[in-house]
């Protein structure tokens, strides 16, 4: 993982929020009341979406990106506000607001939304985090207008719709998606302790977006309605519209429908010190759920876009990402630790670096802390190698590349731009910064922010393990120092528009869209296997995946080695004859490359990623993976021991348990169904690594084996390319037959008692014995199930 990806974790201020910075365009045209500020397009080969940027006289931004690949339009509204607006003691109220949005306005129905968007063909979501809320819809292009006109109808006229009932209904909600997200799981509030350690008290940092239950309690309608009116306005949102559309057409719906809806209230921008720590801090908390302790470091560093932000990123990759990395050596391979990575997380006014680590059994916290040290004085020994920019700036590249794959990742794209820096086309300036950077910048941020600089160190504890702690507590919350701001909702009033039309009138279709479907091939290879593409040239970038007969079926034939098949991909995943797994990774990531190994029921599966110079060379790699896996009894024992560690922690889990439990009921504790993929610690400990290798020798082979390929590549090209898959052995075999499951004679309730446990998980069902089919009956349960629970 180099960076998160911008448009889903970019993050506020304290007090207050930071408002699109004005770009420095001139207005060059007036079309009606929107002006253009600005018009990108491509040129040559560079990386770029293109885009036509409008603001109309309310102070709504609007980007529009034509892209006529397919008849489909997605619709994003951003509104720059996020829980970083909240105050002290109403926490949660932006994700709160978020889900009151869907419950309808005054001219779209109770609850019509989802109904709307899913009649007419499209899926819709939204999504809150520190600094930004949005809404989205991804449709046929026909419904564009009918798109605009429930998002318009819901900035401008919702309050008169919102009532205690819907009030309640959505509070709920709201509690159980913490229960389910956070309260209930292993580690799910190891963000939340962190961040209230970290930051000062009433830093807009210091809670998390969905917020404290008590907060949610004590919450109104009012406060709710309020929140609306300081931060709903046009001047705070951005409608970004990309796909199969004309950008004149888009403005002038744009105009129709958000032009008559007043100017909310100014959003100020606001700046913050930053975090400063004057010691190492320890703060520890014990864990309901969790089997295994973990160690969490954190070091507060710079927000997102500052000129550090790169080698930051890339330090954390070369530290904590892959097993080539510090920590990955230091403490993965040497079986101290199950896991250990580092990520660099950039928020609007502040960032994190971060550094994770879950220790084997009977290993403490305090250890992980000296072995993390021992991997920093490492790497400072060893310095930034030229192989490790190298991996880092292609790795880049090609994320950046792929995000532009649909349209809906370069709308939210250019919807974030615009939101956070006020210029939609700063993936071009992205670029530039991460290519130009040196080994010198990485040791600078090394040297400035981490070595010997203050941290936070929380040390996630089970219950009866407390003593394993990296340290004791020294830090206490101090209240004392906070300074309540005015967030400005003295004597907000609603404002309806007034139109020259009537809204209540839903917007029909436009002209059905003409879908054309790519044109695909079939082949056969030399030794049988079916191949199907398709060329796509819209990104230089070539995706693969090959199927071979085999998955978790394979284990009906001895139940009591479940999960010989997961670990048997894990195992493909390691050494090779050629290469270690280090050196494996290494040559991927210089090529900005992916090749993962997993498994369905029926198939063992290769999914392969490259860009299309970089094809020839990562095809190689992946003949190397198929055809000469090396498997070693020190990968064998570590694989191993990480999987059997997984699964015990996987116990606590209410959700994990809950779907284990429902298929072992329905199916039986000795039919292959019954069991989960993983396998159990029992069966796994009854797995050695010749029965990794039987499997290879006896079941690895081109039987019914299927190749699917997407993007920038012809058939012509690529047919020659796979010619290695010739190689593959002939063995022929057939999958196991899995014994018939009794029909259920009565209903049975069965229950599963986790103590202390936050939430409840119902599981109701039985075995139909359906099978999958394109167009019959489970294709039609499939529809009916859009009705039951969908």
């Amino acid at each position: 993982m180099i960076r998160k990806i911008l448009f889903t974790w970019l993050a506020v201020s304290s007090a207050g929020y930071i408002m699109a910075q004005t770009p420095k365009t001139k207005t060059v045209k007036t079309t009606g009341g929107a002006k253009l500020v600005e018009k990108v397009v491509k040129k040559g080969n560079e990386i770029v979406i293109p885009y036509e940027k409008y603001v109309l006289p309310n102070g709504l931004t609007v980007v529009v990106h034509e892209d006529h690949s397919d008849p489909v339009v997605h619709v994003d509204v951003t509104y720059h506000v996020g829980s970083a607006r909240e105050e002290i003691g109403k926490s949660g109220f932006a994700h709160f607001f978020e889900h009151m949005m869907f419950q309808g306005s005054d001219n779209v129905g109770d609850d019509q939304h989802f109904k709307i968007v899913s009649e007419s063909g499209g899926t819709l979501n939204g999504s809150t985090n520190r600094d930004r809320t949005n809404y989205y819809e991804t449709v046929p292009s026909n419904q564009l207008e009918k798109m605009l006109w429930l998002e318009a109808d819901r900035m401008g006229f919702l309050l008169d719709a919102v009532d205690q009932r819907k009030f309640e209904n959505q509070r709920s909600t709201v509690k159980n998606e913490r229960g389910q997200n956070y309260d209930n799981r292993p580690y799910g509030l190891v963000s939340e302790f962190t961040s209230k350690n970290l930051y000062p008290y009433g830093h807009p940092y210091s809670w998390m977006t969905i917020g404290y239950l008590e907060d949610l309690d004590r919450s109104s309608v009012n406060d709710l309605k309020n929140f609306f009116l300081r931060w709903y306005g046009p001047n705070n949102a951005t409608l970004t519209v990309g796909g199969d559309v004309k950008t004149a057409e888009v403005i002038r719906l744009a105009q129709k429908y958000y032009g008559s809806i007043p100017r909310g209230p100014e959003v100020l921008p606001v700046k913050l010190a930053p975090i400063t720590l004057d010691k190492n801090r320890y703060a520890s908390f014990t864990d309901n759920y969790a089997r295994t302790p973990q160690l969490r470091i954190v070091y507060p560093t710079i927000a997102a876009y500052h000129p550090d932000e790169p080698a930051l990123d890339c330090l954390a990759e070369i530290l904590g990402q892959g097993n080539n990395s510090y920590l990955y050596q230091t403490l993965v391979k040497t079986e101290n630790a199950q896991s250990a990575f580092s990520y660099n997380s950039t928020s609007e006014l502040s960032g994190e670096f971060i550094i994770s680590v879950s220790p084997f059994p009977n290993k403490t916290l305090a250890e992980m802390e000296l072995l993390v040290n021992t991997a920093l004085a490492e790497f400072e020994r060893n310095g930034v190698k030229e192989d490790d920019l190298e991996k880092f700036k292609s790795s880049f590249e090609a994320n950046a590349i792929n995000r532009l794959a649909s349209v809906a990742g370069k709308v939210s794209q250019l919807a974030a731009y615009q939101t956070f820096t006020g210029n939609p086309n700063t993936l071009s300036e992205e670029l530039k910064r991460y290519r130009s950077l040196t080994k010198a910048d990485v040791m600078r941020v090394y040297e400035k922010y981490i070595k010997n600089k203050n941290r936070l160190v929380v040390s996630v504890l089970t219950q009866g393990n407390e003593v394993l702690a990296a340290a004791p507590n020294n830090y206490a919350i101090d209240s004392t120092q906070y300074k309540p701001f005015d967030y400005g909702y003295k004597g907000l009033k609603y404002v309806k528009s007034r139109d020259t039309y009537d809204r209540k009138k839903m917007p029909g279709n436009g002209p059905n869209p003409v879908v054309s479907v790519p044109a695909f091939y079939k082949s056969n290879l030399a030794n049988g296997m079916k191949v199907i593409g398709t060329e796509n040239t819209e990104i230089p970038v070539v995706t693969l995946q090959v199927y071979l007969k085999g998955g978790k079926l394979m284990e009906a034939k001895n139940v009591s080695e479940a999960g010989l098949t997961n670990l048997f991909t894990n195992m493909m995943e390691e050494d090779t004859k050629h290469y270690t797994s280090e050196a494996f990774s290494n040559k991927l990531q210089k090529l900005g490359s992916s090749i993962n190994v997993g498994s369905t029921t029926d198939a063992i599966v290769f999914s392969v990623q490259s860009l299309k110079k970089n094809l020839d060379s990562t095809l190689s790699l992946l003949k190397e993976r198929m055809l000469n896996p090396n498997f070693t009894p020190e990968a064998f024992s570590r694989v191993k021991k990480q999987l059997q560690e997984r699964i015990v922690n996987s116990r606590r889990q209410g959700s994990i348990v809950a779907n284990n439990v429902f298929d072992r009921i329905n199916y039986g504790k000795n039919h292959v169904l019954g069991l989960p993929s993983t396998g159990t610690t029992e069966t796994i400990n009854n797995i050695s690594m010749n029965d990794v290798q039987h499997y290879y020798d006896n079941y690895f082979g081109s039987d019914d084996g299927r190749v699917v390929i997407v993007g920038d590549i012809k058939q012509a090209e690529i047919m020659p390319k796979l010619s290695f898959l010739n190689n593959l052995s002939k063995t022929t075999f057939d999958l196991p037959s899995i014994p018939p499951v009794p029909e259920v004679e009565k209903t049975k309730i069965y229950v599963v008692d986790i103590p202390k446990s936050a939430q409840t998980e119902f599981r109701v069902g039985g075995v139909t014995g359906l099978k999958y089919d394109a167009t019959g009956e489970y294709y039609r349960a499939y529809l009916a199930n859009y009705n039951l629970g969908a």
